[in-house]
Parts: C-alpha cells; structure tokens; sequence
C-alpha cells in the first residue's frame, strides 16, 4: 500500500458520483476552508477550485467516473491523486457515512499523509483498455451461449455432438436439431448471437492490436516472442500493465498480478493468507493462461514443471509457473530484451 505524503497549502476530497459532487477545501491547518455539493459539471468544479489552482491537491476514491476529472485537472494543471477504493473503505469506515462526510475524511487523509493510492491510467490507452476489458466480457458471454447449446442438447437426450460453434458451418448443423419448434427457437437464438460476436470481436481484436502497434509497439512485440503470449493475452498484459515503470520492484508487479499470497501475522502466529483478491483480475487470468499455453508441445517446459511437482502439488506448481511467467514478462518489459528460455528454465 502506498500513501500520498506530498505537502500542499490546501487539500480538495471529492466524493465523487455520476451526476453530484460533494466537495470539501482543507487548508494546511485542517481547518475547513469549502465544504459544498455540486453537479458533475467541469464548470462548477473549476469555479470551486480557480482561487487554489497551484496550491491544491485533488483526490477522489477509484469509481466508474473518475476520468473526467483526472483530465479536468491535466487540463487546468491541478494536482490529482486516485485513492484506492478497498483500502480507503478500510481507513476510514465508520458509524455514520454520508457523502459529506466522504468528502471530508478523504480530504483528512490526503492532509495527514493516508491517502491510499491507486494508478492513474494514461488517458491515451485508457479506452482502449476499456475495449478489450469489454471484449473479454463478451467472449464469455459468448461461451455460456455455446454451454447452452450443448447442455440443451443433453437436457431433450439428443446425441452428443462435438461441433465448434465458431464456424458457421457446425452453427447450421444445429438449425434442425431439435423437433420442438419453441426448443429450436431457443437455440437459434442463442446461434443467433454467437455468428453476431464471432463477426464483431474479430473486427474488435484487429482495430485493438492495430492501435496498440502505434500506443507501445515495441512492448507489444516483445510480449509476443513468449512460447504462449498470442495476440489477445499479449494485448491484454500491455494494455493492463500500462507504463512497466510504475513497478519498482518485481515483487511489486507480481503483488499487483495476484501471483503471490500474503501471510497474515500477529503476535508472532500466523493466520494463512489474506488479499488475495487484491490487484488486477485480467492479469491473473492472462498469467495463468500463459502457463497451460507454454506447457503444450514443450517437453522442455513439461519437465520443469514435474520438477516443481515433486516438491508440490499440480494446481500448486501450475501456480508457480505462472509466477515465474510474471517474473520473466516484468523483465522482459523492464529491460527491453526478448524471451529466452535457457534462462527462464535456468532461473
């Protein structure tokens, strides 16, 4: 967890929601200097803020509507800081909760140095990140329709059929399947929708990878020289990680990829493990795909990963794999060089 320590003349928390603001002004003393609910309008927010403008910092809790007003503040050249929403819950949970009050205690916490901050992504990727996210939301969507389909097929005890509904062909094949026109119907839906995604999302992946050529296009082909990283996961670790630098240490990165589990400690026992949700969900996803993909067809991998067996169970060495896939990718990034397998196996 990192803190906002920078000192200012005055402190600005927002409580931050899609239509209303509630503002509130600290000065260095930690008296109240504003203390206002407005619209979420950039116009009344500068308004508030003009007099300040170089003395103050702005922070806001993580939500849905938080870009506007971190490029509000680029644009005006206002200090601005994102808190991360589930350790702010944590600091300053109390009895009582109001949107004054929120606005009031994240302004304490940016003066008193306990502002817990999240990355503020560059707004030149930030959409396109949005898109992929959206993408795979999409994907999945699609691969409960095909559950579907096929479930259906054993629910009315029909023969089992082993056709990708990727391919138009294999949807025809299921267009007379069933004799129960209301069944049929219902499967022609769910066909229906899975030819419209096949069509939009490779039109999607083509415009993303095209675009992420021009925002990091040296990343991007470094990510793709890994035995396993193809298009979609290579897209997914560029556009999730953003700037590598962000991370100053590896362990840091893999924290923030969840490849590692935190002990809880007190009094000298342990507890197990804690915040294992905490950090970014797609690259946890994309790590572990990685790991099952390098392991196909590569003996050499397939012998390092018996190797971590002896020592520890499947689910467990496939966990350490991908770990050691995390490791591998932060340097590859950091130091701009390609994939190597002697050394990855070696290390």
């Amino acid at each position: 967890m990192k803190f906002y320590t920078t000192q200012h003349p005055y402190y600005c928390g927002i409580d931050l929601h899609a239509r209303s603001l509630y503002v509130c002004i600290l000065d260095a003393n930690g008296d109240t200097i504003l203390h206002r609910e407005i619209k979420a309008l950039p116009q009344p927010l500068l308004d508030l803020l003009a007099p300040y403008i170089g003395n103050i910092v702005v922070g806001v809790e993580c939500m849905h509507c938080w870009y506007w007003v971190s490029d509000f503040c680029a644009e005006h050249g206002i200090d601005f800081i994102l808190g991360h929403a589930l350790y702010m819950k944590a600091i300053h949970g109390g009895k009582a909760k109001n949107d004054r009050i929120d606005s009031y205690k994240i302004a304490h916490l940016i003066r008193g140095g306990n502002f817990p901050l999240a990355y503020v992504y560059p707004s030149e990727m930030r959409s396109a990140r949005d898109l992929l996210r959206r993408r795979t939301r999409i994907v999945r969507h699609g691969a409960d329709l095909k559950a579907h389909v096929k479930n259906t097929t054993s629910q009315y005890n029909l023969p089992p059929n082993d056709l990708n509904l990727r391919y138009p062909n294999a949807r025809e094949a299921m267009r007379d399947r069933f004799d129960d026109q209301f069944v049929q119907r219902n499967i022609d839906l769910d066909l229906d929708i899975i030819a419209f995604y096949n069509h939009e999302l490779s039109s999607i992946e083509c415009f993303i990878e095209k675009h992420a050529k021009h925002h990091n296009g040296s990343d991007y082909h470094i990510l793709t020289s890994f035995p396993g990283i193809g298009r979609i996961l290579a897209l997914t670790i560029l556009y999730e990680v953003g700037d590598i630098a962000r991370f100053n240490t590896v362990q840091d990165f893999a924290s923030y990829c969840r490849l590692i589990k935190c002990k809880a400690e007190s009094a000298g026992k342990s507890y197990g493990t804690q915040g294992n949700k905490i950090g970014n969900a797609h690259l946890k996803w994309a790590f572990g795909e990685i790991a099952v993909l390098y392991l196909r067809g590569n003996d050499k991998a397939k012998a390092h990963l018996l190797k971590l067996q002896k020592r520890m169970s499947k689910a467990k060495a496939l966990s350490a794999l991908a770990h050691k896939v995390g490791r591998c990718v932060y340097y590859m990034l950091k130091n701009q060089k390609v994939f190597d397998e002697k050394r990855f196996l070696a290390g």
